[in-house]
């Protein structure tokens, strides 16, 4: 592609003008050990280690001590059982509220120093942080948020009684045993989650409860580290600080501890997003367009990319390329729309109802929820979700035209569609920033990844 910039080595140096003692990691590019124009008295380099420091110990805090502290799990599991508290049973501190907010503050203001001075850090430090932190996620119990139960309630809805999750919700099986760990807000919704997704859900029925939790939360940690893997080679390929896109991306807490520590499908969209899109800077187009689609399968809003892919090929001189990334997507399309129908019949064209019902009820972290709310107006909730509705559509018509006539880089196009999506949608949780940072720390935009770690602010005072 045209905007694409790659050393004849990259391998050898992932910090670009950086020079450094190269080391073999398994699974990843041979990668340059430290920055050596930093000296170890460099100031910026020792507030990149207190960042990093404060991001990991508060991130410990949390995780250690969730079976104690019912604020950072979910509603349902409060008092935890102690079957699904895990290995960490009973460690850490009792957190109240007043003491779990001093913890965010400091989470956050770690994250944004970690954020802007990561390029001082080694790339072994770095990885080490991410795999530390995926850890800690890991083997927490489920941090934040009841979705890993509706997952597999939706699972069994389709295998052990039968019935279509699509148009069925988990309270048309009242007796079943995860029926009291779903959030009663869920209890009636139809699943909103893509065919891939589902099937995936279908494969660990056998699993028990909390069998099921833990391998929803293995998924999200490998679907997590593999974005990271992906975000690093994309950064290459952009002429970016590798390094510093992977630490943006892997040690967000809203990404580990609330996407992996809650077992969420978000983290897989993203990864196999991700892939599309660095296998398109690679200028292979076709299986890209396969796993954009692939990854909107899992879950709709994935589908936000193509079009800003599509146009970013249509610059290409190569022009066969659009027609190669739309073959792509076609094909893929054409194989989920037959396993779909195949397995639900229509059921799966009820999701966009199911969404539409979802995003009108105005949830309590969006803005048009907290407006409501606020102005003690909850009326306003349509009007107001159907007026963003409208500026979501004219927003993005522009951004695609903006990117069409080259004054915006595609990538950063799609970030800042995704960053309206999430400030006019009628129903947010904090999760969904998660799909901004990817985009942020390739995107080559200042401003995009301001926005994306406010947002990841915005989204840590969400108790």
């Amino acid at each position: 592609m045209s905007n694409r910039t790659q050393s004849s080595n990259p391998g050898l140096n992932l910090r670009g003008d950086r020079v450094g003692v190269s080391i073999s990691v398994p699974g990843l590019p041979r990668v340059a050990d430290g920055p050596a124009d930093a000296p170890a008295s460099d100031p910026s380099r020792l507030t990149a280690w207190i960042g990093l420091g404060g991001l990991l110990a508060a991130s410990f805090l949390i995780c250690v001590s969730a079976t104690r502290s019912e604020l950072l799990l979910p509603s349902t599991l409060r008092p935890l059982p102690g079957w699904l508290a895990g290995p960490l049973a009973g460690a850490g501190a009792s957190l109240g509220l007043a003491e779990l907010v001093v913890v965010f503050i400091v989470l956050f203001v770690s994250y944004a120093v970690t954020a802007n001075t990561s390029q001082r850090l080694s790339a072994r430090v770095v990885l080490v942080a991410i795999l530390a932190l995926h850890a800690m996620a890991l083997l927490a119990p489920p941090l934040f948020s009841s979705d890993v139960f509706s997952y597999a309630a939706y699972a069994k809805i389709g295998t052990v009684y039968g019935a279509n999750p699509y148009l069925h919700g988990p309270d048309a099986f009242p007796l079943e045993a995860l029926h009291p760990l779903i959030g009663v807000e869920w209890s009636s919704t139809p699943t909103v989650y893509g065919p891939v997704f589902t099937v995936l859900s279908y494969l660990l029925v056998p699993l028990g409860i909390a069998a099921n939790v833990l391998a929803y939360k293995a998924v999200a940690a490998a679907s997590s580290l593999a974005l990271c893997f992906l975000i690093w080679r994309a950064a290459q390929l952009r002429g970016l600080d590798p390094v510093k896109a992977a630490a943006l991306v892997g040690l967000n807490p809203i990404i580990v501890l609330f996407g992996v520590g809650g077992g969420h499908n978000d983290l897989l969209m993203l990864a196999l997003l991700a892939a599309g899109l660095y296998v398109l800077l690679q200028e292979r187009a076709m299986p890209s367009g396969a796993l954009m689609v692939t990854a909107t399968a899992v879950k709709l809003t994935a589908g936000l990319m193509l079009p800003f892919a599509l146009i970013a090929e249509r610059r290409m001189t190569e022009r066969s390329a659009r027609y190669r990334l739309l073959l792509g997507a076609t094909i893929a399309a054409s194989v989920v729309l037959l396993l779909a129908f195949a397995l639900w019949g229509t059921g799966p064209l009820q999701m966009l109802g199911t969404l539409q019902g979802i995003q009108a009820k105005g949830g309590p972290h969006s803005l048009v929820g907290f407006t409501a709310t606020e102005l003690g107006a909850p009326g306003l909730t349509g009007p107001l979700d159907s007026a963003l509705t409208v500026v979501f559509a004219v927003t993005l018509v522009w951004l695609l035209h903006a990117v069409w006539i080259g004054r915006i880089d595609w990538i950063a196009g799609a970030g800042w569609a995704t960053a309206v999506l999430l400030l006019t949608t009628g129903f947010l949780v904090p999760w969904y920033i998660g799909w901004l940072i990817p985009l942020a720390a390739l995107g080559r935009d200042r401003r995009l990844l301001g926005v994306a770690i406010f947002l990841t602010g915005v989204g840590l005072t969400t108790l």
